[in-house]
């Protein structure tokens, strides 16, 4: 069975169609809310609010075709909530423990290049390139126009191999 049919039943009040759409799902949610709050149990706790509002909610996805980005958009508002809570700042993708230490490295600076970006640059880059989204994906998920999100992701893009090309540890000017 296809996602898609999977989150038409879903909206039709099917809870064990839900359960699927959230074992589906849990995978890239949880990496959305661990980018975004560098802490796993932060990260778990989100992806639980996310599961409550989006059962309390599920009759309001209008295109089940777009169930993951309707999914990712509530894990997002989530995350923006518990940020703007505790006063964090967004993504450091990767915990240091878990590498050996020229891959750490690599993977450290990857981090602080997306840090030198703005959060929303940051999310546009998150979305597109750590979660798969497709352009229309994430443009859904932001309620923002196509050509919109291409524009930033290239000037976001640029900064991003600027700060590369300069071995820059400061924030890359527009």
């Amino acid at each position: 069975m296809d996602l898609e049919k999977i989150a038409s039943d879903a909206v039709s009040g099917d809870e064990d169609a839900f359960v699927m759409l959230m074992k589906a799902f849990k995978a890239d949610l949880y990496r959305t809310a661990y980018a975004y709050l560098k802490n796993e149990q932060d990260a778990v706790d989100a992806v639980q609010e996310t599961t409550y509002r989006a059962y309390k909610s599920i009759k309001t996805l209008k295109q089940p075709a777009y169930a993951k980005t309707w999914m990712i958009r509530i894990m997002i508002n989530v995350c923006q909530t518990e940020l703007k809570k505790k006063k964090r700042m967004v993504p450091q993708l990767f915990e240091e423990s878990e590498m050996a230490t020229d891959v750490k490295d690599s993977f450290l600076e990857t981090a602080e290049a997306l840090d030198s970006l703005e959060p929303d640059e940051r999310e546009l880059v998150h979305m597109k390139y750590f979660q798969d989204m497709t352009i229309t994906q994430v443009a859904h998920a932001l309620n923002m126009p196509e050509g919109t999100v291409k524009t930033k992701l290239y000037k976001s893009l640029s900064r991003l191999k600027r700060w590369f090309e300069k071995g820059e540890h400061t924030r890359v000017s527009k």
